[in-house]
């Protein structure tokens, strides 16, 4: 008997390459402006695109220091699939770099995190644990 499974594929009328993003230092301010919008599709779109852009370290920290942090942590609890897809693998993209396992801590993004411990999307809770491992490898990861 065939389980039911979930895909990781996006939906079909989000095209990656499409998301408008800002040149230079207005970049990233406006994909936290976006972030915030109640449109479902430009949310999307601005995760998409922070995905791509947090990958650079002075990208993190400059996204760390706009604000992201608080405004993801409230996107984890997104009624939308995607939307939570994307916030966890953006903050885990983001535990990869130094200052965001530090940044973790003090905006205590681990609880926010570990609500999404029964999520019923599979590549959400992967998403999450992962990141989670990641904060456990910084020593002060593990005392929060």
């Amino acid at each position: 008997m065939a389980l039911p499974r979930i895909s990781s594929k996006l939906p079909p009328d989000i095209d990656p390459t499409k998301a408008p993003v800002a040149f230079g230092r207005r970049a990233l301010p406006k994909l936290n402006e976006e972030l915030q919008d109640p449109d479902l599709l430009t949310r999307q779109r601005a995760l998409m695109s922070l995905c791509d852009l947090v990958h650079d370290p002075e990208n993190a920290y400059q996204a760390i220091n706009i604000g992201f942090l608080d405004n993801l942590k409230k996107l984890l609890l997104d009624e939308d699939q995607t939307v939570r897809q994307k916030t966890t693998e953006v903050l885990y993209i983001m535990a990869t770099h130094n200052v965001g396992r530090y940044n973790f801590i003090k905006h205590r993004i681990i609880p926010a995190l570990a609500q999404l411990l029964d999520d019923p999307i599979d590549i959400c809770r992967w998403n999450m644990h992962y990141t989670l491992k990641l904060m456990s490898e910084l020593a002060t990861g593990t005392t929060s």
